[in-house]
């Protein structure tokens, strides 16, 4: 199942499964339709996020549904019990607007840490949505992912390259990480040349495998984005997303 995608009708696009209820591995807009993508120009905190993306969803006649990929900060990285309470908390919102069941979450979500000025509690940092088009313009978000399978009873034991940050620890895990991006766009139909955006999340120095793991198969083909960020739990140590996304902009917030 993981490697098939789900139409979620509701929200005009469909996704990848990930055997997690936080969220789903990408997302990519149904015929017919395509994505959007606002950041904010700062971090809002988490509930008040959720009213300001409401408010973008309903001032353009999108449905709550619309809201296809969510991108956090947070102040530090959890451990893997407090992940469990804090994802318990986002995913009540997106129950609470028809999105996500108990099991079943189809939006992508990254949610990393950053080393320098923090917000002070899990804010919202950029968000993606659905709307309607007359062109193909073959939109997707993929969710971050760590070093590490998804569906497991906890994350410690099945992280690759566990506590290495040796040069050649490091590239151990952003080649399965790479791996997972390639995997999760084969199931929405992509490939790395279809790519707009790349974003990587570490605060370790990828220079050493960058030519060859990023370069050489075509993920860095219009540039990386690197935030110096650490993921969200605790031991993890590479994180990264991509999209194609064809129109983005940046939505003042007020200090």
């Amino acid at each position: 199942m993981k490697d098939q995608a789900v139409v979620f009708a509701a929200g005009n696009y469909r996704y990848v499964p990930s055997g997690v209820m936080q969220y789903s591995g990408g997302a990519a807009a149904e015929p017919g339709y395509t994505i959007r993508r606002v950041v904010f120009s700062r971090p809002v905190p988490l509930l008040e996020g959720f009213d300001r993306i409401r408010q973008v969803l309903e001032s353009e006649g999108r449905p709550l549904t619309a809201l296809c990929g969510c991108e956090l900060r947070s102040p530090g990285q959890f451990t893997e019990a407090g992940f469990a309470r804090f994802n318990a908390e986002y995913v009540g919102t997106l129950q609470a607007w028809g999105i996500a069941d108990d099991k079943v979450n189809p939006v992508p979500r990254s949610n990393v840490c950053p080393e320098i000025d923090p917000p002070a509690q899990p804010s919202f940092y950029a968000f993606s949505y659905t709307v309607p088009t007359s062109r193909d313009e073959r939109a997707f978000v993929v969710a971050g992912s760590s070093e590490v399978p998804e569906g497991h009873s906890n994350y410690k034991d099945h992280l690759i390259a566990y506590q290495d940050i040796s040069p050649e620890g490091m590239r151990k895990k952003a080649c399965w990480v790479l791996d997972e991006m390639q995997r999760r766009m084969a199931v929405l139909g992509y490939e790395w040349s279809d790519c707009t955006g790349t974003q990587l999340y570490i605060v370790h120095d990828p220079h050493p495998f960058l030519a060859d793991e990023f370069v050489r198969r075509g993920a860095m083909r219009m540039g990386l984005n690197w935030h110096f960020v650490r993921p969200p739990v605790v031991d993890m140590e590479f994180e990264m997303d991509c999209r194609r996304v064809l129109i983005e902009r940046v939505l003042p917030v007020d200090a």
